[in-house]
């Protein structure tokens, strides 16, 4: 039999399918290992043939199987030829996707644990009385004298290494392995409770499962209950013997996520997300190939699980950029998902109470079903907003991190025993730290960004490639002892309320906080246990939490994102706003926010006091569409990067120069085309060059030329990729 490869090599040089000759039967999807010029290495049995033109001196066999059960799906081998043809990369680039690292890498493998019991048919009282010499040996006999099994390392442990092997040796013990499945989070589980649906939830449920359109937009303001929509949705699904994702933006969130599902479903719940350990994710994506775990619960890349016969697949908070990947490959999650739920004639559901605004647009043309949740579970209001004001705060002599307002608010939480959340979407001591007689601005060697200090390790980190300084005393540039700090971050808030609120107990959540494992499970649950009175920290903190006794909720620089030059920096205000407001008054008691300003007259956080999404979504649109930005046009870059700056100009002059001819082909349809240096020129030792396009939406044969005539750019030592309205223009 011909069996038809694609090797794991993510080269264009070889991105083709190979013959290669087996006797025996050899699934489709299996992973095998192929002698590949001079090395053997593994690949994926994609289909087979009774006959090949390679001429049969030249005809290679496969060396072996890796698995006893195929890790690719027909289902897999559809994503893989989708996101080939849609994002131009590699089969074996696509294919990666689908597989743990360290499985393919063979880094990782089962854990077993070894059991060890007395053979049948011995006497372990007449053996004992026979080991005279050794004493270990006689209680060893006897302690398993009742037929008992033991773990071997506890025996070892107890009667010593050699004792144990001794007598394994002559045959007296039966030693078996046992599958172990190695747990991530087992913490995260708590007893299922009946929840009885209100007549909003019942009203959505309902609309969903009639709908006859693929797409299901599920609009529900903060604490509606839309979770327990996803879990109907889901139980559902599995009740008609069908599978299940679903999707969260961040890690942070997965832990609460994935105890809401235990609590109903059990060991049928596999997660996968980057944060797991080698061993955790091989057994979780086992679990989910093999049909033990029914369920599957992630970040982006769960999108990828090994889950066959899916019957509905969710993307709660669809609005966040993280369900878009900015490295290679860089495909948008909504895709490959709505590419799933039409090859399992599933429904996808989209959950938000901030959609994006193409989204919005999507529902409104009639292209998603639109399912709106107007009310909160609990039917108390949303949290009321109120304005601090942080230029007055300024004229009054205030000068802290804090408004009268925010303070006073934190006491009166504070004396009744309730919980506060402050946000801030900056970590750190201070973003920068700066010479007041020389303007100096301490910097990254490998990036062209400034540093942030640290103050609990009395360091400078880039954020961005990890480095770390030390601190200086003296200016470098001119010995000025005035080193002045900027933007301030979450370290700096949690010293200074500790100043303010000797008494409080605190937490800070952010990436230096989380870095450990489950680190985010084991902050968040110290919170909900109320271990802490406040919680300070970044974004991760903003959506998806339910702490019922959070009735404040602090926004310290409502209108840091508002300056950003990026078209979306209205509507990710609004989001992250109303997101972080929801926060509050989630339970019996009611929720206020303050928002420090010193913008208050914005129209983006007016609309935001007022929760007013439509209006937001509305002029966002108009704006988007006088100004022919996305959705209504596609912002495409290309972007070449390299540590040597003469070979990646080199790079991009190519690509600039194919362009041109896709560019003069099609004038008519481009709004923006220019070359240029990067705003960040050097990131991680590389210096990036760009091309810039703005082209009208639909046309997706420009697309491919795109793709195409940018892509035979990079080189060896210049890597050119192509971004579509890319997150981060920097």
């Amino acid at each position: 039999m011909i069996y038809r490869v694609i090797v794991d090599v993510q080269s264009q040089d070889v991105d083709r399918i190979f013959d290669y000759r087996a006797e025996g039967d050899i699934p489709v999807g299996s992973r095998v290992v192929v002698p590949f010029g001079k090395k053997q290495i593994e690949g994926y049995v994609v289909g087979t043939a009774k006959t090949t033109d390679v001429p049969s001196e030249k005809l290679k066999s496969i060396c072996r199987t890796v698995d006893a059960l195929p890790a690719i799906t027909g289902e897999m081998l559809s994503i893989m030829r989708f996101m080939q043809t849609r994002y131009h990369v590699t089969a074996a680039t696509a294919l990666r996707q689908f597989l743990p690292g360290e499985m393919r890498r063979g880094t990782v493998k089962e854990s077993v644990e070894q059991f060890v019991r007395l053979k049948e048919g011995l006497d372990a009282t007449a053996l004992a009385a026979e080991e005279t010499r050794s004493k270990k040996r006689a209680e060893l006999l006897l302690f398993f004298a009742d037929g008992k099994t033991e773990k071997l390392s506890e025996a070892r442990k107890r009667y010593g290494v050699s004792a144990v092997n001794g007598l394994i040796e002559k045959g007296y013990f039966t030693v078996t392995e046992i599958q172990k499945n190695r747990v991530p989070l087992s913490e995260a589980s708590v007893a299922a409770t009946p929840v009885t649906l209100k007549p909003t939830q019942e009203a959505a449920l309902k609309k969903i499962n009639e709908s006859k359109k693929r797409v299901q937009l599920l609009f529900g303001v903060t604490g509606s209950g839309k979770t327990e929509v996803y879990l109907r949705l889901i139980e559902a699904a599995l009740s008609q013997g069908k599978t299940a994702i679903m999707l969260v933006p961040e890690i942070a969130l997965t832990p609460q996520t994935l105890t809401r599902l235990r609590s109903r479903f059990g060991e049928r719940v596999a997660i996968l997300h980057s944060g797991l350990s080698a061993g955790e994710r091989f057994d979780e994506w086992w679990r989910l190939r093999t049909g033990k775990a029914v369920i599957a619960v992630g970040a982006r890349s769960a999108i990828f699980a090994p889950l066959e016969n899916l019957g509905v697949i969710v993307v709660d908070e669809e609005h966040e950029t993280s369900y878009q990947s900015e490295s290679n490959p860089r495909y948008f999650t909504k895709e490959i998902a709505l590419h799933r739920a039409a090859y399992n004639g599933c429904k996808l559901v989209l959950g938000s109470a901030t959609p994006a605004v193409e989204s919005y647009l999507s529902a409104q043309n009639g292209e998603y079903e639109l399912v709106e949740m107007r009310e909160r579970v609990n039917k108390r209001p949303l949290p009321k907003m109120e304005i601090a004001d942080m230029r007055k705060e300024m004229r009054r002599g205030n000068h802290t991190l804090f408004s009268s307002l925010l303070k006073e608010h934190l006491q009166t939480t504070l004396e009744e025993g309730n919980q506060a959340i402050l946000f801030l979407n900056r970590r750190g001591y201070s973003s920068t730290v700066i010479c007041r007689d020389c303007g100096y601005v301490a910097k990254c060697a490998h990036c062209d960004v400034s540093l942030t200090y640290h103050k609990g390790e009395n360091r400078l980190k880039c954020h961005y490639c990890n480095a770390q300084y030390k601190m200086p005393e003296l200016c470098p540039e001119c010995g000025s002892p005035h080193l002045k700090f900027g933007h301030v971050g979450t370290e700096r808030v949690v010293m200074e309320l500790q100043e303010l609120f000797p008494e409080a107990r605190i937490l800070r959540m952010d990436n230096d906080t989380t870095r450990t494992k489950e680190g985010h499970y084991k902050i968040l649950k110290a919170f909900s246990e109320k271990e802490a009175d406040i919680l300070v920290g970044t974004q991760m903190i903003a959506k998806g939490h339910d702490f019922p006794s959070v009735t404040l909720v602090g926004v310290l620089d409502a209108d840091m994102g508002l300056h950003f030059s990026d078209y979306r920096s209205g509507e990710r205000t609004f989001q992250l706003i109303t997101q972080v407001a929801g926060r509050s008054g989630r339970a019996d008691k009611s929720g206020k926010v303050i928002l420090q300003t010193f913008t208050p007259d914005n129209y983006v956080l007016d609309f935001a006091g007022r929760y007013d999404y439509e209006s937001m979504a509305q002029s966002e649109l108009s704006l988007r569409r006088a100004t022919m930005f996305p959705p209504y046009a596609r912002i495409v870059r290309v972007l070449a990067s390299g540590t040597d700056e003469k070979k990646v100009v080199a790079a991009i002059k190519t690509a600039y120069e194919n362009l041109e001819k896709v560019y003069a082909a099609h004038r008519e349809e481009f709004i923006f085309f220019q070359k240029m240096k990067a705003p960040i020129l050097r990131l991680q030792t590389k210096f990036r060059y760009q091309i810039l396009m703005r082209i009208k939406e639909g046309n997706t044969s420009l697309l491919t030329e795109i793709y195409e005539a940018a892509l035979p750019a990079n080189t060896p030592y210049v890597s050119v990729f192509v971004e579509e309205n890319p997150n981060n223009m920097t």
